[in-house]
């Protein structure tokens, strides 16, 4: 039986678990999934060590970029990115090889492109946590130019909330939330961006999928913007990561 997981800290509530135990038990697949909720990275060769029959995790906060000293390779994406959501695991005897992924790019790409439209050439992304890399990534590929707010210390191409004013708001029709507020159970919570210069032309994109709709994406869909959800990307990222497992490469 084919073992998959995932490994972060805290797991309290697991859309993977729940997603791929579903997804074997509908398609009748003689596999597992199961939580790796480890306290710190060091704990990672246990998990590997202590279950032969793993081939294949998935990674979430806070260790998409603590995991890569431990891997053996990294795709091209997860190189440039910095960051790994997805970890293939290859045995042969008492070889181990051990190549990083990150499918939150693929998982994004597919979900913003069949919204974007001609106007949608800047945006702005909300947050700077390792969630925001991806999409930096895919934003790059897609020629979109982007900036971000940020309230740690500001690196380059960062902004204060404070700075967000009319013109930005004008100019950046895409905006993105890659932070954690609105999240259940703390969903009145939401950016503090000015949301009276929201249009019809915006595209507001959450990464957050629970609620399904967001107090960020119902002020926006007030404005009539368009809005969407984290839950395409997250579902896509996961089939992504389970085709790299099966793949024969």
């Amino acid at each position: 039986m084919k073992k998959y997981g995932l490994i972060g800290y805290p797991l309290t509530h697991s859309f993977s678990k729940r997603f791929f135990t579903e997804k074997f038990a509908t398609e009748k697949i003689d596999s597992t999934y199961e939580n790796f909720e480890i306290d710190t990275i060091s704990k990672f060769p246990e998990i590997i060590k202590n279950n032969p029959e793993l081939i294949g995790l998935n990674v979430t906060i806070p260790y998409k970029e603590q995991v890569i000293p431990f891997l053996d390779e990294l795709n091209d994406s997860a190189r440039d990115i910095g960051a790994v959501n997805t970890v293939k695991i290859t045995r042969s005897g008492s070889e181990l090889f051990l190549k990083g992924f990150n499918t939150d790019t693929f998982g994004f790409e597919n979900s913003l492109k069949p919204l974007l439209e001609e106007h949608h050439k800047k945006a702005l992304i909300l947050g700077t946590g390792g969630a925001s890399k991806a999409l930096k990534y895919v934003l790059q590929k897609l020629g979109i130019g982007f900036i971000s707010a940020s309230i740690e210390e500001l690196k380059e191409n960062e902004i204060r909330y404070e700075e967000i004013d009319k013109k930005m708001m004008e100019e950046r029709l895409l905006i993105i939330n890659a932070t954690p507020l609105g999240t259940y159970p703390k969903t009145d919570t939401f950016p503090p961006i000015p949301y009276e210069y929201i249009s019809g032309k915006h595209l507001l994109f959450d990464l957050v999928y629970n609620p399904e709709e967001t107090q960020f994406m119902a002020k926006g869909k007030a404005r009539g913007a368009t809005i969407k959800n984290g839950y395409e990307m997250l579902l896509g990222q996961a089939l992504k990561s389970y085709e790299i497992w099966n793949s024969k490469e």
